[in-house]
């Protein structure tokens, strides 16, 4: 049974990514829940997968479910579509988009192929993380209005109170010299 491995970029940096090898007879669905689990995200919002081409071009839709909106093509749904059957070619790209108020985009890329599983792990697998995934709320929703209030209290600039003129001057300087040979004069 072939295992295909997905390295998952974030859209906006590709110096994020998770790296994932799912079997070929698995949903989407199974690769839409351990992409959420790569990233930390919770699986509260909208999804979607389209069938992408080497220019990130957004083609035949497939989807967790049906959304009020227009689609050019009826979907085809995650659950029910085995990863498998859209791969066209051996370099596959897929878009993944979640939350679409967020607008999380994922581009998903088919990176290999293996003939054989290893019959001790289980699929799908999460293989590689680099770099920091985003924070799925960001700081500012999480804390909601008293950000501000922190970032105000705690507002370290050079014309805030409690910064010192320690050594800035060349006499501070004059004084770390004068210690320093002091020092040596007793080591010999």
């Amino acid at each position: 049974m072939a295992v295909l491995k997905f390295r998952i970029y974030l859209e906006e940096d590709d110096a994020v990514y998770r790296d994932i090898a799912i079997k070929h007879t698995q949903t989407f669905e199974l690769l839409h829940f351990t992409i959420l689990k790569a990233f930390e995200f919770d699986s509260k919002h909208a999804a979607t997968f389209y069938r992408s081409n080497d220019n990130w071009q957004r083609g035949r839709e497939i989807t967790f479910e049906k959304y009020d909106k227009e689609y050019a093509a009826p979907p085809l749904f995650m659950q029910e579509v085995p990863i498998g059957n859209e791969i066209k070619n051996t370099n596959q790209k897929f878009i993944y988009e979640y939350d679409f108020t967020k607008g999380w985009i994922f581009l998903v890329e088919l990176i290999s192929v293996n003939k054989e599983e290893k019959t001790k792990e289980e699929y799908p697998l999460i293989t590689r993380k680099e770099g920091l995934g985003p924070q799925q709320y960001g700081t500012k929703s999480l804390l909601g209005d008293k950000f501000s209030d922190i970032e105000e209290r705690y507002d370290l600039t050079e014309t805030a109170e409690g910064f010192g003129n320690e050594g800035d001057s060349e006499d501070s300087e004059n004084e770390m010299n004068e210690d320093a040979m002091d020092n040596d004069n007793e080591e010999l």
